[in-house]
């Protein structure tokens, strides 16, 4: 390719960025220590015991003695300069680990030579393969042992690869070095056999390709073999060439002592200056923002700069919408995780706290820790959380009391469960309300297992513009699109955009969003649909002598295990099992054993969910009754719009089906489609003030950039695979049948649920009193406000269409019996003598809980808290008020656009009898 001014590389001095990854408890950040203090960074090392490590800068970093946050620190050694990122190592937060590999060079991988290889280093192993990121691996606490360093290799050949060869200077000009080296690839092998040595060129290209991995061995604490270790990082490492044009890549967000915000990130081409502007993504588009101020970060401390060149990492003021895995300038796609939480725990925020209230602060602190995953049901006003474990739960809990004066606790965790389908299916999505036009045919497939959603097109652009099927992409990335089963999101699924039409006039952007979301869905409500569960890969040690009992208990978690590996009177059981079914199998295992066994478990992957009829009638999720994620289709005519059900859609929808031979409809066709529009009409007709509801709702859903699959930095090629992250997806999925059902029974056609009869109970006086216009009334006259709100009930339940009971407090009065009457189509009760509403209210929904759907308007703070433990909708005054005030715009909205379409019906089609000619 000719080199130009985008491609030619820049060729600045060796500068490299090497991440610190371990186990927990391997002496990684002692290791960043030594390394700080071997090149003359440090005058002194510091000691986590001590809470005196240079990059434990944070209090509850030095009350644990763990790193929970990922830090960096600057070296020069042998005229390298190294920008060193220290990474956490417990398994709660493998998320922060993961971000920062999105800007690695290397990674200097730290294995505890007491402990050897733990699951949690073979996950680390792992991810460093998929990012395709050259290893250098350090074998600590070497003084803490007496074996040799055989053991330990022969230990890293079966666990890790046969291309670890050691690196110490002793053997590294011995001919026994030299072979192992040559063994790692043929073209070497070949320079081998002819000069008897491997030349450092050799070395560094496999090290490059991710074939050899130099192993160093030593003690960090005491400062042995760190010398020799930094010689071999200078040596064999190489930096990356960069290319001219300005790209860099955002992997955080914090914030410093005085508030600023700061973005990190890595220029990967060119050169940031201050005053330079970005660009970057909000809701409303494209934004240019300017640099303040460029950091360069060491441990706590930092120095500014003028100017970033190519590979630097540093921190940067200024830019106010950027976020974790964005690609600014030529660095394009936004960086996905492969890692994420599986357990969902509801927040429980003090007496008196107001959750919405509350959000902002949790998605402005989720800003700054991505993994830190919100879900909002606003239905039931209740925040819930998707987090790795208990640590970063009190990690958590610390950061919002000391930044924002919170104090929260959370309820048990939950299985995050995900959904794929099991066959191809057509997703069909139509827009078209009065002045509007989008249609969208998708072709939903399942994926590989663990390959998350691939989305692809395979339109022509004779039919669809190449910008209508870039913006059906976006719209496809932008948001987590929900199954049908339990509403979780779906997972493992090709989407293809396989057709779509717009309108020359009428088409705006917005309509194929609603056009896709739609067809998302609708696909989904024709597919047949699996239910997934997380699986754990585990390791099993117990003493010999209680192996019949693990074993026993082992396929009781409808574990897949191997044959026990016995070895000095300790059985070793490996296999993989749900995560539902092992929460909590530790404390099982410390009683059985008296604390002598030991369960270790790693995140696996994705497979078929062993008790997924259990799940489905627990959570009891009805997808026609989930408005934020719609399956209907909007069609129009005589100038009216109106909505069609999701398995009518492909009676009126326009273009023809994906699997059909594409032909003209003939005229019968055409005429029967036009009478069930006609006959539709009048039932389904929906106002402008739903089609802006609709389109104001998701104005905003386009928050950040697609996320386009990254590619690396450096233009490294990412193996995005999440059956390889976690195991054999295959075996995953043979696992999780042989321990359940056959995989077709597991298999889920969603069918319409039977409806339950809606009660919506309306506690009386306390509306009243909440409303101003009525409380405003009753002060003059209770009876006429009373009388006032009986009338807005009326007409609100003519539109919704439910059993409506407004409940009224007599409990005051002297012997007086509980009273019910109707006024008009509602119902009305006056409470008995010494029972207030509230009781009534409560008793009701403790009664019929189980055979109707309950909905209970007020703003009662300990009613609501009864309201919603007996499984019943809540609705506030506020909220009532806003939702009348809603429907009966929408109603009036509607009633006025029909009366204009039926002017212009009969305009076109009688214009001599209504004198229009």
């Amino acid at each position: 390719m000719e080199e130009t001014s985008e491609n030619k590389p820049t060729k600045h001095g060796k500068h490299i960025c090497l991440g610190l990854l371990a186990h927990v408890d391997a002496g990684k950040t002692t290791l960043s220590e030594s390394l700080l203090y071997e090149s003359g960074a440090l005058k002194k090392a510091g000691r986590v015991d001590k809470g005196d490590a240079f990059l434990d800068t944070f209090a509850m970093e030095k009350e644990r003695g763990i790193t929970i946050f990922s830090k960096q620190a600057r070296l020069w050694a042998h005229g390298m300069e190294i920008t060193l990122m220290d990474t956490p190592g417990h398994v709660d937060f493998l998320p922060e680990m993961e971000r920062t590999l999105q800007v690695l060079d290397a990674a200097l991988l730290v294995v505890s030579g007491t402990d050897g290889v733990q699951a949690h280093t073979r996950t680390l192993w792992k991810l460093l393969s998929q990012y395709d990121i050259p290893v250098i691996l350090f074998i600590n606490k070497m003084d803490q042992i007496t074996e040799g360093r055989a053991r330990l290799m022969e230990e890293l050949h079966a666990s890790l690869s046969e291309g670890c060869v050691d690196f110490t200077e002793d053997v590294r000009e011995t001919e026994a070095f030299y072979e192992s080296a040559a063994m790692c690839s043929e073209e070497t092998l070949e320079e081998y056999l002819e000069t008897g040595r491997v030349g450092a060129d050799g070395l560094r290209r496999m090290i490059r390709e991710h074939r050899l991995f130099p192993c160093y061995f030593g003690s960090a604490l005491r400062q042995e073999g760190i010398g020799d270790l930094l010689n071999g990082i200078c040596a064999y490492l190489e930096p990356p060439q960069y290319p001219q044009a300005f790209g860099a890549r955002v992997y955080k967000i914090g914030s410093d002592e005085q508030g600023n915000r700061l973005t990190y990130l890595k220029v990967t081409g060119g050169s940031l200056k201050t005053k330079d502007m970005l660009t970057v993504q909000t809701p409303d588009g494209e934004l240019s923002e300017k640099v303040n101020q460029i950091r360069l970060y060491s441990g706590a401390r930092y120095e500014t700069t003028a100017c970033a060149e190519a590979g630097c990492v540093c921190a940067v003021t200024g830019p106010e919408h950027t976020f974790v895995g964005e690609g600014l300038g030529a660095e394009e796609g936004t960086w996905l995780p492969l890692l994420a939480p599986v357990l969902s725990y509801e927040m429980i925020l003090q007496e008196g706290s107001d959750p919405v209230a509350v959000l902002p602060k949790l998605r402005r602190l989720a800003e700054e820790e991505p993994d830190l995953q919100i879900d909002w049901e606003e239905e039931h006003q209740r925040i819930g959380v998707k987090l790795m474990g208990e640590i970063q739960i009190q990690i958590l809990q610390r950061l919002l009391r000391e930044r924002f004066g919170l104090e929260v606790s959370f309820g048990p965790g939950h299985i995050v469960y995900k959904e794929t389908i099991a066959g191809p299916v057509e997703g069909i999505g139509h827009f078209e309300p009065l002045r509007h036009y989008a249609e969208v045919h998708l072709l939903l497939e399942p994926g590989e297992v663990g390959s998350g959603l691939v989305f692809e097109t395979d339109c022509s652009e004779d039919e669809l513009d190449r910008n209508w099927q870039r913006l059906v992409l976006t719209h496809l990335r932008e948001r987590e699109h929900r199954g049908v089963l339990t509403g979780s999101a779906i997972t493992d699924m090709k989407i293809t955009l396989k057709s779509g039409r717009a309108h020359p006039k009428h088409t705006e952007g917005g309509d194929f969003r609603q056009a896709t979301y739609r067809a998302v869905r609708q696909g989904l409500m024709r597919a047949q649909s699996v239910l997934l569960e997380p699986y754990y890969d585990f390791t099993l040690e117990v003493p010999d002598g209680v192996t019949g009992r693990a074993m026993t208990d082992l396929e009781r978690l409808h574990a897949v295990s191997f044959q026990p590996e016995i070895e000095g009177g300790t059985a070793v059981l490996r296999g993989s099992a749900p995560v539902a079914c092992l929460q909590g199998y530790q404390k099982e295992v410390t009683a059985y054993t008296k604390g002598l066994g030991r369960l270790t478990c790693t995140l696996k992957g994705y497979g078929v969910c062993h008790n997924a009829e259990k799940v489905l009638a627990e959570r009891q999720y009805d997808p026609e009754r989930d408005l934020r994620n719609p399956s209907a289709s909007v069609f129009c005519a005589h100038g009216a719009g109106f909505v069609v059900p999701w398995d009518e859609v492909p009676d009126y929808m326009h273009l023809p089906s994906i699997f059909e031979q594409r032909r003209e409809k003939t005229d019968a066709e055409r005429a029967a489609q036009a009478q069930r529009r006609s006959k539709s009409l009048v039932d389904m007709a929906i106002g402008t003030e739903e089609i802006n509801e609709i389109l104001n709702r998701t104005a905003y859903a386009n928050r950040k950039a697609g996320p386009i699959p990254h590619k690396g930095i450096s233009g490294r090629r990412k193996r995005v695979s999440d059956a390889d992250a976690h195991g054999s997806g295959e075996q995953i999925r043979r696992q999780g049948t042989e321990n359940a059902r056959d995989f077709e029974a597991k298999i889920r056609v969603y069918s319409p649920r039977e409806k339950k009869p809606e009660y919506l109970l309306v506690d009386g006086y306390n509306i009243i009193f909440a409303w101003e216009e009525l409380r405003e009334l009753a002060e003059v006259n209770l009876d006429g406000a009373r009388g006032r709100l009986l009338d807005i009930l009326c007409n609100y339940q003519g539109i919704r269409g439910c059993e409506l009971i407004a409940v009224f407090d007599a409990y005051r009065l002297k012997g007086h019996p509980e009273e019910t009457a109707d006024y008009h189509n509602i119902h009305v009760v006056y409470t008995r003598e010494a029972e207030t509403a509230d009781r009534f209210i409560e008793r009701f929904a403790h009664d019929n809980a189980k055979q109707y759907r309950i909905s209970v308007a007020t703003s009662d703070g300990l009613e609501q808290i009864i309201i919603r433990g007996a499984g019943c909708t809540l609705i506030s005054a506020r909220e009532l008020e806003e939702e009348v005030r809603r429907a009966g715009a929408q109603t009036l909205a509607a009633y006025r656009e029909q009366q204009e379409g039926g002017r212009r019906f009969l305009g076109e089609h009688f214009p001599k009898e209504l004198g229009t000619e």
